[in-house]
């Protein structure tokens, strides 16, 4: 896999971006970088949960060489949150979008979505 957008899963992502953004082995990578080979190595593998704490994420980002505020940053977050069940905390403070929400929910369990319907979801919650 080369490109982070085919990483469906955190694990994928983060092991797609050490390989690509940095080069380095995860044994290198780790201590390069303070981080713990064998939790790091779990996350990639999807045998662990992603981190919960904004301050984990974003030392991991750093760490990957993924640019603040870039679609990687926020994939990276929004990847996390979504495997731990959760949406990601800038779109919770953002109460017009919350409030829109359980029509997305309905919309979604109500027939089956391709990917076709989902970017075209997308494109009217950016334009709302």
């Amino acid at each position: 896999m080369s490109n982070g957008e085919t990483a469906n899963t955190f694990g994928a992502f983060i092991k797609d971006r050490r390989i690509t953004n940095t080069g380095m082995s995860l044994r290198e990578f780790c201590l390069a970088n303070g981080i713990d080979p064998g939790n790091f190595s779990k996350l990639e593998r999807g045998m662990m949960e992603p981190p919960n704490g904004e301050e984990t994420l974003a030392r991991y980002a750093e760490a990957l060489k993924i640019e603040r505020n870039s679609d990687d940053w926020f994939r990276l977050f929004d990847l996390a949150a979504a495997e731990r069940g959760r949406i990601p905390h800038d779109l919770l403070n953002d109460s017009e979008l919350v409030g829109k929400l359980p029509a997305v929910f309905r919309t979604l369990r109500q027939r089956r979505v391709d990917d076709d319907d989902l970017e075209e979801l997308a494109q009217l919650i950016r334009r709302s």
